[in-house]
């Protein structure tokens, strides 16, 4: 059975909600703000029915590619019931040196929205250092970021360096390179559950954000018919590949050359037999023929690089 179903790392956090509980059946203590679906970082690794992915892949050392690498990316459901801060993500070579982490370029795929809602991504327009800094200790800041109104469906590349913050009402599917490092900015003034203010990250931040003009990179495709469905590029980088299945049928894939994880972003069906629904996630080794039946709409994937 190539299909390797995962089961999710919760995290809660203050910005956190309770859509995750009512659209995937997500149970735990208190708000869900985020689901690790497909995760081998030290901070939250996914298990499958034995042990966990990382220890799979341990022992399948070609699972991830034809080449023996690292498993290079973390995909997760996030669930902004507030705000999430005004934060930034270093590059590899930052990160690495002074973090002991990868880099993080992110992709966000919108599966729910609030009237209304939207995100924070990049600036207006090129600004100065100084002006970041203004904007910070006057509380402005929201003010030089460029805001999107956001939808069902739409996408967003974003780049490490890019600053950015997801809104109030959004349900987010996030792949990103697997890391955890976070530089918090600008948090709104909140305290968090130890009723103190969160810690920010300004000297750091201000080392690897990107101060241009926001330039939207994601490029996206336009739907092609395949059989079982249809589908279309969501993104591609240096790092990953995203595509969407909206599957009316059967749909066959063999995983050449990398892996493919599964995340099952709409409906129902099954996958090499196994049945799944909204929220369910899998994860398919290098080389493995997958097979996909149903009515639904399904992330794939992969570390195809652009």
């Amino acid at each position: 059975m190539a299909a390797i179903k995962l089961t999710p790392v919760l995290k809660n956090y203050i910005w956190g909600g309770d859509k995750m509980k009512t659209m995937f059946g997500r149970s735990g203590e208190g708000n869900i703000a985020e689901s690790w679906e497909i995760s081998v970082h030290p901070d939250g690794v996914s298990e499958t029915e034995n042990d966990t992915l990382a220890e799979y892949l341990k022992m399948n050392p070609y699972a991830v590619d034809e080449s023996g690498k690292p498993f290079p990316i973390l995909i997760k459901y996030i669930d902004a019931k507030s705000n999430l801060s005004v934060q930034v993500h270093p590059d590899d070579t930052f990160a690495r040196r002074y973090e002991n982490d990868n880099g993080k370029t992110e992709m966000w795929y919108i599966l729910q929205a609030d009237d209304g809602a939207g995100i924070y991504c990049g600036f207006k327009t090129d600004i100065a250092k100084t002006d970041f800094i203004r904007g910070l200790k006057k509380g402005t800041i929201e003010q030089l970021l460029n805001f999107i109104p956001v939808h069902e469906g739409d996408c967003f590349l974003i780049k490490a360096g890019t600053v950015h913050a997801i809104g109030a009402g959004c349900v987010i599917c996030e792949v990103q390179q697997s890391s955890n490092v976070t530089y918090r900015v600008y948090d709104y003034n909140r305290l968090g559950i130890d009723g103190n203010p969160r810690p920010l990250h300004i000297d750091k931040a201000m080392e690897v954000i990107n101060f241009k003009e926001y330039k939207d990179e994601t490029n996206c495709g336009e739907w092609k018919a395949v059989r079982g469905g249809k589908m279309r590029l969501l993104t591609q980088c240096e790092y990953f590949r995203c595509r969407e299945l909206c599957l009316n049928g059967v749909y066959e894939e063999t995983a050449k050359k990398t892996f493919r994880g599964i995340c099952c972003l709409r409906g129902s069906g099954k996958i090499d037999g196994q049945t799944f629904k909204q929220g369910d996630s899998f994860f398919i080794s290098c080389g493995e023929l997958f097979n996909l039946e149903g009515e639904a709409n399904i992330m794939i994937v992969d570390g195809e690089r652009k």
